[in-house]
Parts: C-alpha cells; structure tokens; sequence
C-alpha cells in the first residue's frame, strides 16, 4: 500500500472545527466546570478536513459522564461497566466516557476498568491517530501525548504499546478499517505485531461487530484484503472483491429492501446466524437458470432477502427482475374465490392459486376472470 501524506494538516483550525460541530454549544453546556474533550476518530478526522457533519462524536470527562447525560436531556442509556453513556446533543448522537484505565486478565478478556486523568485514557487507546484530544473549554490546544499528528501527516498507523493487540485482537480489524479508509500504512513494528494477532481470544460476536462496521465503508475490499494479507482471517483471495461487492450491492435498490450491507457482508464470509449453510445455499441458487418467470419466482420466494443477495452478487443476475419485479405480481383473487366454485378447502386451494401466478407472471393470464379459470383448473374446481 502507497501510504497518503497529509503535509497541509494544520492544527491551528482544529478550534473552528470543534466550534462547528453540531451541539458542542449543549455539550458545553450541560458539562458546567466539568473538563471535556473531544476524542478519539473525530479529532482525526477534523484534523484530515472533515466538515464534522456526520461525524461519530467520542467526548471524555474526567468526572462522572452521568449528570452530563442527564443535563443534555432527552434519553441517555449509561453503561456502567465501562463508565460510560449514550446521549443526545442537539440533533447528534454523543458517546460519553469518563477517563479510564483498562486491564486485561488474559488475551482477548474484556477489559477491567478504573477512573484516570485524560492522559492515561488516551494511553490505553488503539492506534496513535486515534490518541489524540482536543479540549471544548480552557486553552484551544491539541493534546497529542504520542505523537499522532505527526503520524498522521506521514500516513502511518502506529500501535502505542507492543501489547496493543495482544490485549484486544480487534484492534487488529480496525487498524485494517483505518488503513484502507485513510490510505495509511503499519509501521514496521506495528505491521509485526498485526500479523500475530490471534482472533481466537476473543469471541466470534466481537469479530463479526467489527466486520459489520467494515460493510459501511467504501473502502471494505481493501479492508478485507487486509485482512487476509495479515492472515487475521483464512479468506480466499477472490472473497474480499465478492463481500465488498455484495455490500455495495445491498444499498442499492431494490436490494436495500431485502437486506442489509452487514448481514451481506457476514453472509459472504460464512459468518454470521446461518455461516457456510447460507452462503452454500446462495451458491447453489446462483447455479440456476431458469427460464420463466414463474420459474425464477418459485425459486426465490421463500428464500431470506440475504441469501438472494449473495446469490446475485455470485452472479445471478436473474435475480434482478425477481427483486425489482416478480416479488411484487399478486393476484386479483384469493382463497375464498375458489371455495366460492366449489374448490374444497386444503391443498387443492394452495395448488389453484399457486397456477394462477405463475400464469401471470408467465403473461398466460391477465385479469380476474382469467386467474379464475387457471386457478380452478389446476385445483379441479367445477369451473
């Protein structure tokens, strides 16, 4: 990877971005006296140029984020585990944490937590770019204890313990998100230390968060062929370009009806509530070819909208007119139309109805008198 320089970052305007945010003037607020900053991604991202709109907003305080949920209004979920609380600013989500110190009981554990001045905080974080924090009250400077800046404006992902990803294997996942997001590129050390981490310390949920927040991005199939260049994930070369592809293709319409580019992605791994029984089933539906309409139907209509996603990402593209068109035909008659001419209830009645759409679908009938007669045709009706 050709990592992206960015020599013209200049902290200097960090401050008017901060100020542009989206309610940092209620975040001030409800903190009172209390120290807060913004953490994290954000203050990356506001370094890179982003506008702020959109942007997931970490902030920490040093104090309990409780009351500063609570005095920004409306509903907070707190997690106390972890110190920390969900909230709404203005018309943006806030993840609030209070400063903290983490420990690990073995590899991949969940951390242990404990209350820590700002510094230490940021010290416990991933990756360097993401160490870095910038205050919402006092003196308008970047704090960058680890030299993140400077990472940043050379285009490198830098880990800042050798026990980073030993602690917390994810971390490896997301540096791959960050990498192919940012255009950045390990460090020598950092490059080492990703190519041992061991996904099997941590479970399966954990992982398969991490790979759903990589479906969102547009840069997923440089993430995944991270993943698979630094062996965190046995990934067949030619599934990074078919997970991302399929993604994409779930936010498209009318696949976004169906599915979503998470489940999608998963499904394309062989992870996820179904794993290999899913994605062999949408192997097999892409080996179809049928040729009418009613046939495409039949074979798709009881099918999970992930499994046919998958299906026409492998290259069913059939599937297209069923998703856009034939899912929608119905039929102007029901059930109790055929028992009205004497069809008799039970299967004879599943079976009528089951012609008349095919011959619809099929252009073979048009109308209610016509479905009618199919229908008690195939059923044995009086007619």
């Amino acid at each position: 990877m050709n990592t992206t320089p960015h020599d013209d970052i200049d902290p200097t305007r960090l401050g008017d971005r901060v100020d542009a945010l989206e309610g940092v003037e209620e975040l001030r607020r409800a903190a009172g006296d209390s120290p807060l900053y913004v953490v994290g991604g954000a203050v990356r991202d506001l370094l890179l140029g982003a506008s702020g709109a959109g942007l997931d907003v970490d902030v920490v305080a040093e104090t309990d984020v409780g009351p500063i949920a609570e005095a920004l209004g409306g509903e907070t979920v707190e997690h106390e585990r972890f110190s920390t609380a969900s909230a709404r600013a203005g018309e943006i989500g806030v993840d609030l944490a209070r400063a903290r110190t983490e420990t690990y009981a073995h590899p991949g554990a969940l951390p242990e937590v404990e209350p820590a001045p700002l510094l230490e905080d940021l010290a416990r974080r991933d990756f360097t770019v993401n160490a870095m924090a910038f205050p919402l009250a006092g003196e308008p400077e970047l704090i960058d204890p680890h030299g993140g800046l400077q990472d940043l404006r050379e285009g490198l992902l830098r880990v800042l313990h050798p026990d980073s990803l030993r602690d917390d294997p994810t971390r490896a996942l997301r540096g791959a998100r960050y990498a192919a997001r940012l255009g950045f590129e390990p460090d020598a050390t950092t490059g080492r230390l990703l190519r041992k981490a061991d996904l099997s310390t941590v479970s399966s949920d954990r992982v398969d968060a991490e790979l759903r927040r990589m479906a969102a991005e547009p840069s997923a199939e440089r993430a995944l062929g991270l993943i698979r260049e630094w062996g965190l994930l046995d990934l067949p070369s030619d599934l990074p370009r078919l997970a991302a592809g399929a993604a994409e293709l779930a936010r498209s319409e009318p696949w976004n009806e169906l599915s979503t580019p998470e489940e999608v992605l998963l499904a394309a791994l062989d992870r996820g509530p179904e794993g290999k029984e899913l994605s062999a089933r949408a192997l097999e539906l892409a080996r179809e070819k049928p040729r009418r309409a009613s046939d495409a139907t039949l074979l798709a209509r009881d099918r999970p909208g992930t499994e046919l996603l998958l299906a026409r990402a492998l290259g069913a593209e059939w599937l297209d007119r069923y998703a856009s068109e034939w899912r929608g035909v119905g039929l102007e008659i029901g059930g109790a139309d055929l028992m009205a001419a004497g069809v008799p209830e039970g299967p004879a009645v599943g079976r009528g109805l089951d012609a008349a759409l095919s011959a619809k679908l099929d252009g073979e009938a048009g109308g209610r008198d016509q479905e009618l007669r199919v229908a008690l045709e195939a059923a044995g009706g009086t007619g």
